[in-house]
């Protein structure tokens, strides 16, 4: 049942995005389109009342109840992120808007910093859930365990991520291609 109802949160969530942008940029209804973007958070709230009633009910706790939790804590850090990021390129495609702009150099190491905040922000907020449902059903922490680890190693790669971002961050492609034409052009001089 939980799965089917995290399914129905992501879609939900995803058509509230398209509706609200639609909304905003086709119908030139912003108001209407700032309701429907409300809805993504409050899908949110549907999983988490879904989850602690079926754990409560006798439910044995899985990983379907941590997976809600994960979902619920990425969804709080990175929503609204996702959706300046579908935004962007809404705007873009139907609305005349700027093209999205690729982040490079310092604004790409920026990037990948401010990702590692949110997925630490996303793993204390999932632990949290995971925690409240323990005490909402009364149940032990032990199920859930495993997911603290799992989440500790998607912040580990996420910080490694960074850390390769700040060491060698992504060049723009002008000054690659450039430079790449140079060298060809200094091989193809010389003798």
């Amino acid at each position: 049942m939980i799965y089917s109802v995290i399914l129905a949160c992501e879609i939900g969530f995803w058509l509230a995005i398209v509706a609200g942008l639609a909304a905003r940029y086709l119908l030139r209804r912003p108001a209407l389109g700032a309701g429907l973007l409300v809805l993504a958070p409050v899908l949110d709230l549907v999983l988490l009342v879904a989850t602690a009633l079926h754990l409560r009910s006798g439910a044995e706790p899985g990983p379907a109840h941590a997976l809600a939790a994960i979902y619920l804590g990425f969804s709080v850090a990175y929503g609204h992120a996702m959706i300046r990021w579908a935004d962007v390129r809404f705007a873009h495609r139907f609305a005349g808007g700027p093209a999205p702009v690729r982040k490079y150099g310092i604004d790409q190491m920026r990037a990948s910093w401010l990702d590692v905040g949110r997925t630490g922000l996303a793993a204390v907020i999932a632990v949290a859930v995971m925690a409240g449902l323990v005490w909402f059903a009364g149940i032990t922490f032990e199920p859930f365990r495993s997911t603290v680890g799992l989440l500790g190693l998607i912040l580990a790669i996420e910080v490694i991520v960074a850390v390769c971002d700040t060491v060698s961050p992504r060049k723009p492609p002008a000054a690659a291609t450039g430079t790449r034409a140079a060298r060809g052009e200094q091989a193809a001089h010389r003798p």
